[in-house]
């Protein structure tokens, strides 16, 4: 008997119209497997805007990020200084590290997410030698995102427009400084107009602080150290701090009257808060401050960011536990092992050593110094104004302010006061 071989078999021909339907349910298939899906197609982006007030040696920079993409659930932020003397010194609102000009912010535990369409705004205080411009690009979790590009205004015919006015003297000053100290004034002041590119712009000098109270100072202290404090401690620095801030305020009274319109004999300074990583250092449980236990912001305890002047310089301090009146304008932070000093608009810093050790001096010299800065008087490291050879604000020149540092401090009152009406 013979076989045939038998091949593989054909499956039948497909009549014309299921023939047509498989194919169009193949092409479905198809177009399934390469549109992705829609979680894939989210729009991813983000939008930066960096804003700086700069001074000689140092600036405070706002950045406002905006979502514009899905939900983050922990968002980081970075950038590029384009400077290597660019430096991040104190961060809020996210946790801030530096690594060469390479900066990286994220948000801190209960504040690392970020929803569709939302904001946040950081800040950070720093310093720079040789340039300080912007940063070019910024990263929100690694998308690049992009400048917010303004509304385009209606067209509207041309309208001159006045210049705002450099505030100036009034006529009938008495600007009378000593003679030899006159030329170095001069070259002070010019100094100052030359270096601060927002110099009638800012807001944010102890002179704004104070008008704002109606002539008194709130402070918080940050304590960033360990060592205990008494109910009779925290009452010796408060008194010492009040009693330096007394020091420039007598620099504007002349016999008992405040000199050129300044309004105010004396500035009583309160201290509202204290805050510390510990709430066993503090030796006390009256409740004459608000205590603050565990906020820690760039390595430090802080007082709480709803009632700082600081980061709330439109006055609203509606989420400040205790109020506007324990709101604070300022923070005297104390830290441990620290030399030398830092101070701007945001406050005094420190070393908890040489406090103690200067606490019931006349004059401690490096908190008088960088009480000067919040006043807007400059450091000067590499110059000095002709005639004069050793005042406070030259730092380890003097260890008191001078005649020359009261002058340059009334030259600012003089060059401002039209700003409050005076």
């Amino acid at each position: 008997m013979s076989h045939r071989s038998h091949g593989p078999r054909r499956p039948p021909a497909l009549p014309p119209l299921r023939r047509l339907l498989a194919m169009a349910i193949a092409m479905l298939i198809t177009a399934a497997i390469l549109v992705p899906s829609a979680r894939a197609r989210t729009l991813t982006g983000c939008e930066v805007d960096y804003t700086a007030h700069q001074w000689k040696t140092g600036f405070t920079a706002t950045i406002t990020v905006r979502n514009i993409g899905a939900r983050l659930k922990r968002w980081r932020l970075e950038w590029h200084f384009a400077d290597p003397g660019q430096t991040v010194i104190q961060g809020w609102n996210g946790d801030y590290v530096q690594d060469g000009t390479h900066v990286t912010v994220t948000g801190r535990p209960g504040e690392a997410s970020l929803d569709a369409g939302a904001s946040l705004t950081l800040g950070f205080n720093g310093s720079w030698s040789g340039a300080n411009p912007a940063p070019t690009t910024f990263r929100l979790n690694g998308i690049t995102c992009t400048r917010p590009v303004p509304p385009t205004p209606s067209p509207q015919p041309p309208t001159p427009s006045p210049q705002p006015a450099t505030p100036t003297p009034g006529s009938g000053d008495p600007w009378t400084p000593p003679a030899a100290l006159a030329a170095g004034l001069d070259q002070a002041w010019r100094h100052v107009e030359d270096t601060y590119p927002d110099l009638y712009g800012f807001r944010n000098y102890t002179w704004d602080q104070v008008m704002a109270n109606g002539g008194s100072i709130n402070y918080c202290v940050r304590w960033e150290s360990d060592a205990p404090v008494s109910a009779g401690l925290r009452d010796r620095i408060h008194a010492s701090l009040a009693r330096q801030f007394k020091k420039w305020v007598d620099a504007l009274v002349q016999e008992g009257v405040g000199w050129n319109g300044w309004p105010y004999a004396d500035v009583p300074v309160r201290v509202v808060g204290w805050a510390v990583r510990d709430r066993d250092v503090l030796k006390w449980d009256d409740d004459s401050v608000d205590v603050y236990v565990g906020d820690v912001a760039d390595g430090a305890p802080q007082c709480a960011p709803a009632c700082s002047r600081f980061l709330h310089q439109d006055g609203d301090y509606s989420g400040c536990p205790g109020g506007a009146e324990r709101h604070y304008d300022m923070s005297l932070w104390v830290t441990e092992g620290m030399t030398g000093g830092a101070g701007g608009d945001w406050g005094q810093r420190i070393g908890r050593e040489y406090l103690m050790e200067s606490l019931d001096s006349d004059d401690i010299h490096i908190l008088l110094h960088e009480m000067g800065h919040g006043f807007g008087l400059d450091d000067f490291y590499d110059w000095t104004p002709s005639g004069v050879d050793a005042f406070l604000m030259k730092a380890g020149s003097a260890r008191r302010i001078t005649e020359f540092d009261r002058w340059m401090l009334r030259d600012w009152w003089r060059h401002l006061k039209s700003r409050y009406g005076f």
